[in-house]
């Protein structure tokens, strides 16, 4: 309304007559006195909208520089993690490829300085282990076993490699290698013992089945309760007692325990584990470095004093049981990654555990030397195929031909017997 009457007055004022005839000085006056005031007013007014106006963008630009800035430093924050990550998953990947050397540098540092593992004690052996177990339950699914269940097959061939082969393998070539009693009696016992649980992180690297693997482990190392004891009495002639119970104790510990806890976290906090999925092949390898090395240290002096005729049956037992663990299944018809899950569990036995036996059941003192001698070659043997495998593609597999199913169709009794009675109805 206001702009309305100063429009309005300014139109006027414009219009007016000029001569003083017709307006007095005092009208005129106080039209000219209108006119400025509105005028002033709407400077007055048009000036703080200006500067309204201006201090309003002036806020914004700021606003909008802030939160380019914030973005910026942002997205180099993110791109310097992703640097990162990436560079530690290089850095992993190369230090698990190189497990090998890390097994013969920790054991070259526990021959030459015993010592320097002495702090790690049974306490930290034990940890060592659950922690190597964790590692690969992170990576397993209770479908994943329910799998293999559903074709046990595979299991019950490598159980039988494991105590029929190995401890018969073992018996020729120390036979073969000249070794006294006691050492032989130390190899056998290597032979005779459950598989390792080093194999499901080699397992794990070679990219194998790594819950066939799990349970192949748990599976042997049950067995040890009843079948370790029987073959050196049957290969030796000497009975070993076994603590029946603190084996199981230890299996529950050690093996069974740390798995389903990583089976548990898998399942019910995924982001967590994705977090640090990327951490436990590093973790396996350290703790399988730490296992040996301290295995090797507590008899270093015995391993140096052996030589070249305790190494070489030892290197081939677990050499040889690895190549039967794969031949014998691939031509039984096994797929490629149960052949190398296969090789590997046999391959690598419990060193650790047959030390522990020879240390409390075998009355001579190099008895336990074996042992200790094969958790090297065992470590060593279990890493090169696992390295070895891993830069080998599985192959796919080839396209199943029905028509062989008419050929030679399945073994059905139930049918069998069926038709024969109906043929003889008729």
């Amino acid at each position: 309304m206001k702009s309305f009457l100063s429009g309005a007055a300014i139109v006027a004022v414009a219009t007016m007559p000029t001569t003083e005839a017709f307006v007095s000085p005092s009208i005129h006056t106080r039209h000219v006195e209108v006119l400025s005031s509105t005028s002033m007013g709407m400077r007055l007014k048009s000036g703080s909208r200006n500067r309204s106006a201006l201090t309003s963008r002036v806020y914004l630009s700021t606003k909008l520089a802030m939160s380019s800035t914030a973005l910026d430093t942002s997205d180099a924050e993110t791109t310097f993690g992703s640097k990162l990550f990436a560079t530690y998953i290089r850095a992993a990947s190369i230090a698990t490829t190189l497990f090998p050397l890390w097994t013969v540098l920790f054991t070259g540092m526990a021959l030459k300085s015993p010592s320097s593992f002495a702090w790690f004690t049974t306490e930290y052996f034990t940890a060592a282990l659950a922690a190597l177990m964790l590692s690969m339950g992170i990576t397993l699914k209770p479908e994943d076993f329910a799998k293999v269940a559903k074709r046990p097959n595979s299991v019950f061939i490598q159980f039988a490699l494991c105590y029929a082969m190995m401890p018969l393998l073992a018996l020729f070539l120390g036979k073969a290698c000249g070794l006294d009693s006691a050492l032989l009696a130390g190899v056998v016992l290597v032979g005779s013992i459950n598989g390792g649980q080093a194999s499901n992180l080699c397992t794990y690297i070679a990219k194998g089945n790594v819950a066939l693997s799990v349970l192949m482990t748990t599976a042997t190392t049950l067995g040890a309760i009843f079948m370790t004891p029987l073959l050196c009495k049957t290969l030796l002639g000497a009975i070993v007692p076994v603590d029946a119970v603190g084996i199981a104790m230890s299996t529950i510990q050690v093996v069974l325990a740390p798995i389903a806890v990583g089976m548990f976290l898998n399942k019910n906090f995924p982001k967590v584990v994705k977090a640090i999925l990327p951490f436990a092949p590093v973790v396996g390898v350290v703790s399988t470095c730490l296992l040996v090395a301290s295995a090797v240290a507590q008899v270093a002096e015995p391993i140096r004093n052996a030589g070249m005729s305790l190494q070489i049956p030892v290197l081939l037992l677990h050499l040889l049981g690895g190549l039967v663990g794969f031949i014998l299944p691939k031509l039984l018809g096994f797929g490629e990654v149960a052949c190398r899950t296969m090789a590997i569990e046999t391959s690598m036995k419990s060193s650790a555990f047959g030390f522990l036996l020879a240390k409390l059941h075998f009355g001579q003192y190099a008895a336990r030397v074996p042992s200790a001698v094969s958790v090297v070659w065992m470590a060593l043997t279990g890493s090169m195929l696992a390295v070895i495998w891993r830069y080998i593609p599985v192959p796919q597999p080839k396209v199943f031909d029905r028509s062989l199913l008419e050929k030679y169709p399945p073994f059905q009794p139930k049918k069998m017997l069926k038709n024969m009675f109906v043929e003889k109805e008729d």
